[in-house]
């Protein structure tokens, strides 16, 4: 089931909307971001998409952020990554994004790994069960997000820094509190507390036991660790806040019950949109449509891309939904492009930003030299490119290592880079100017390389066959 939208009842949340309608000076429309309005601001961008639950409680969720009307401060937030693959994705970004505006308010966030219910699989969102993962691999993909992660965090403290004071940022795995766990003595502890029918309404349950596939016992018990995973961390680390994709609601609300029913205090669920492609799938893995935060998955060029491609009628969504940037900076943006759409400010913004983020300021820098190489025909950004970025940007081109000899010619070069064909064909593809070396065209196949002009001043050359075919070269013994 849905969650009821949150009401706009508490001080702090009438502040930030009213900023957000112009009532406030521009100045003060970042400043209600922070602490007072969080949530209202965080809702007008996109970003949190539903709140759990809505009342009820002893104290409203919006109070808790609220300085002024006696909420505890800092709070702790927290927000759940299945270790299924060695790398966050694009999806995952979001949620990464709503812990850090909390961090950016003062508030403590905790991004948790799960090595050990990765191995169970979430139903939430699935058609089938997911492929079963064996216990190594689910451990080296739980170290790799876990890296992944705080390089995030890192980046994100490095070059994002809005000169207030931040809450902490922690990685934690649940495998560190399961491995502890007696089967038995679990089951006996919190198997009790749950009851069979609120676990069968769940609409992820009731999806998969439609199905043809039916429903494993392991995927059924998923929520029932979830909702523990939220206990341990309230109960440990004082989080009263759990944060998740829009599919993740049902086990959000499981957690709820679970420590409501132990404890007596309320906790909260928020969740983040989904992000689709084109064709409403979901972006991920399991679509194979996932877009990397690992370089060695997706190179930053890729990434840049990605975000660079993105529609005008996405654009403005996507600056509120993955950037930092203020509201009236993104107003300001759209208006210039509204004038100069041919520029795709909005698109270059977008991609500069999520890249710094997931690549840092280096990695900003190769997808755009990459860019220039690539669309632009930059032989100043060809010379400066690394091995590894021109295997990133062509990676479907043949990479070859050569021996500059004396004399060697273009027609010595691309037979030896494998390139043309042998015989009269091959020589005739050159004549005809169905090659470039370094994006200039060469036409006469005996010339002889010159260093500087077919050989970059970095020792490689780009040579391309035709429009699509790419070959690099990298020159030894120059």
């Amino acid at each position: 089931m849905a969650a009821p939208m949150l009401r706009c009842i508490s001080r702090s949340q009438w502040l930030g909307t009213q900023a957000l309608s112009g009532v406030l000076p521009l100045g003060l429309r970042e400043a209600h971001s922070a602490a007072q309005g969080l949530l209202a601001v965080q809702k007008a961008r996109g970003l949190f998409k539903e709140f759990f639950p809505e009342k009820g409680t002893k104290t409203e969720l919006p109070e808790l952020f609220d300085r002024g009307t006696g909420g505890k401060f800092p709070q702790t937030i927290y927000c759940g990554f299945d270790p299924t693959a060695d790398s966050l994705h694009v999806g995952h970004l979001l949620a990464l994004l709503g812990l850090f505006h909390f961090q950016r308010a003062g508030h403590n966030v905790i991004a948790l790994v799960g090595g050990a219910t990765a191995r169970l699989g979430d139903p939430s969102g699935r058609t089938k069960e997911r492929e079963a993962l064996d216990a190594e691999r689910v451990q080296s993909n739980a170290r790799a997000l876990s890296q992944g992660l705080k390089a995030l965090a890192a980046n994100h403290q490095q070059l994002f820094a809005n000169g207030r004071t931040w809450g902490s940022f922690t990685v934690l795995d649940n495998s560190a509190w399961y491995q502890k766990q007696d089967l038995v003595n679990f089951l006996a502890a919190v198997g009790g507390h749950f009851r069979m029918g609120t676990l069968l309404s769940r609409l992820s349950v009731q999806t998969r036991l439609k199905s043809s596939e039916g429903m494993s016992l392991a995927e059924f018990l998923y929520q029932v660790l979830q909702a523990y995973d939220f206990y341990y961390l309230f109960q440990h680390y004082g989080c009263r806040v759990q944060l998740g994709g829009s599919d993740q609601l049902g086990n959000i609300m499981s957690g709820y019950e679970f420590i409501h029913k132990l404890t007596g205090e309320d906790v909260f669920g928020i969740s983040v949109p989904l992000i689709t492609s084109t064709t409403g799938a979901k972006l991920g893995k399991s679509a194979g449509n996932a877009v990397w935060l690992n370089r060695d998955k997706t190179s930053p060029f890729e990434l840049y891309q990605f975000f660079l491609r993105q529609q005008d009628d996405l654009v403005e969504r996507y600056l509120k939904l993955f950037t930092f940037l203020p509201l009236p900076e993104i107003d300001h943006i759209m208006q210039l492009h509204v004038k100069e759409p041919e520029k795709r400010g909005p698109q270059k913004r977008l991609a500069a930003e999520v890249t710094k983020l997931v690549h840092g300021q280096e990695g900003l820098a190769s997808a755009k030299r990459c860019t220039q190489a690539l669309y632009h025909s930059s032989i100043d950004a060809l010379e400066v490119m690394s091995d590894q970025e021109l295997k990133e940007l062509f990676k479907e081109a043949s990479f070859s290592e050569l021996v500059l000899d004396p004399g060697t010619s273009v027609l010595d070069t691309c037979r030896k880079a494998n390139a043309i064909p042998d015989g009269p064909r091959g020589y005739r593809m050159i004549t005809e100017g169905g090659v470039s070396i370094n994006h200039r065209q060469v036409t006469n196949p005996e010339s002889v390389l010159v260093v500087g002009q077919h050989i970059l001043k970095n020792g490689l050359s780009l040579l391309k066959i035709g429009k699509r075919n790419f070959y690099i070269i990298k020159w030894l013994r120059l």
